[in-house]
């Protein structure tokens, strides 16, 4: 609780709703719980050390110099190694005895996962710091203590009067506002399918099958069993430290080095692949709606009438035929903010006053 308290702030909503709950769930459910797994991952005093490395003590190898050099120059894994039986012919998948022109799979990834955790969560808020730049605060401006069922009537009444008057007198005037929250919803949706390339290019591209592979391993029969976390994240590896012997010539310290961050590693991705997936599915939906309420006005229509059902239909159909995508947008999320009775009568007064208009 005390590594993670420093987030609680993040979990503030806010009085203002100026998006979706797939736009959020991008910035505010996906941005923290990143930040929260570098953290994670960064808390030596919870998990241990990162890496452990194991010679003969007759090296005359100091244990923290050892540890300190295959944690910088990375370890390897030996593919000739990944099936072979365990305590027959290898002590672990992927450690067995190195030999000359041998390849070797070199892990320098979990040097890296705290950092590129966080620079993932700054990629989630960037379509958010966008639209709050562009959005500038209007709905809360426009909403003007309405959300309130506590008003007195003479401020309800002059409140409301003002909200008629701009968006009567802004009529058509809200395209580009609209298409701002559209290209940030876009920015969601490729956002989300670039961070899966990101980190299959990080992981050496082993993470496009990561979920797939580990679905299939909880299948398998005991027996023959063989883990893929291990194969992406390794929890036994090698190193080779090189040093100068008692007679001047080069001798090979050949060490094996147990990873414990990588338990945390293996689990913070399997969960990032399904949570991506998912996020990438909603974030699709949501274009797909988003096609809809474009190239469908009648939809417009529909969905704020299932959001403020107290509001008249023919008032409703009234106004949404008088205005454009970018009004109805504007109209929506304050169906989302005012309080339900308020909205009902500021849709009657705008109706009202655009039928009173001649030009329309």
């Amino acid at each position: 609780m005390d590594l993670f308290s420093n987030l609680k702030s993040f979990f503030k909503t806010s009085g203002t709703i100026i998006d979706n709950n797939v736009f959020r769930l991008h910035y505010k459910v996906t941005s923290i719980l990143l930040v929260a797994f570098s953290i994670l991952v960064t808390a030596r005093q919870y998990i241990g050390d990162p890496i452990d490395c194991i010679t003969s003590q007759e090296k005359g190898i100091p244990e923290n110099m050892l540890d300190t050099f295959c944690w910088v120059h990375s370890t390897f894994s030996l593919p000739d190694s990944w099936e072979k039986n365990v305590g027959e012919e290898i002590p672990y998948p992927g450690v067995g005895t190195t030999k000359n022109g041998q390849k070797r799979i070199y892990h320098a990834y979990y040097q890296w996962v705290c950092f590129v955790l966080f620079l993932q969560a700054i990629l989630f808020y960037v379509p958010r710091y966008f639209w709050k730049s562009v959005e500038n605060g209007r709905i809360k401006s426009l909403i003007l203590g309405l959300n309130s069922p506590c008003l007195t009537e003479e401020v309800k009444n002059n409140n409301k009067k003002l909200l008629v008057e701009y968006l009567v007198t802004n009529l058509n005037n809200h395209t580009i506002y609209f298409m701002s929250f559209l290209f940030a919803e876009i920015l969601n949706f490729v956002n989300v399918i670039g961070q899966i390339f990101l980190i299959n290019c990080f992981l050496g591209g082993e993470f496009s099958a990561y979920g797939i592979k580990v679905l299939q391993f909880t299948g398998w029969d005991g027996s023959l069993r063989y883990d893929p976390m291990i194969h992406v994240f390794p929890r036994l590896t090698k190193c080779n430290f090189h040093k100068f012997g008692s007679g001047g010539s080069i001798e090979l310290i050949d060490a094996m080095c147990i990873l414990p961050i990588n338990i945390i590693n293996e689990k913070i991705y399997i969960f990032l692949w399904f949570w991506f997936i998912l996020l990438a599915t909603l974030s699709s939906l949501s274009l797909v709606y988003r096609l809809v309420i474009i190239f469908w006005p009648r939809s417009r229509f529909l969905v704020t009438s299932f959001r403020a059902r107290l509001v008249s239909h023919d008032h409703l159909y009234s106004v949404l035929s008088k205005f454009k995508l970018g009004d109805w947008f504007i109209l929506d999320l304050l169906s989302k903010n005012l309080e339900s009775l308020n909205f009902k009568d500021v849709v009657n007064d705008v109706a009202e006053r655009l039928d009173s208009v001649k030009y329309f």
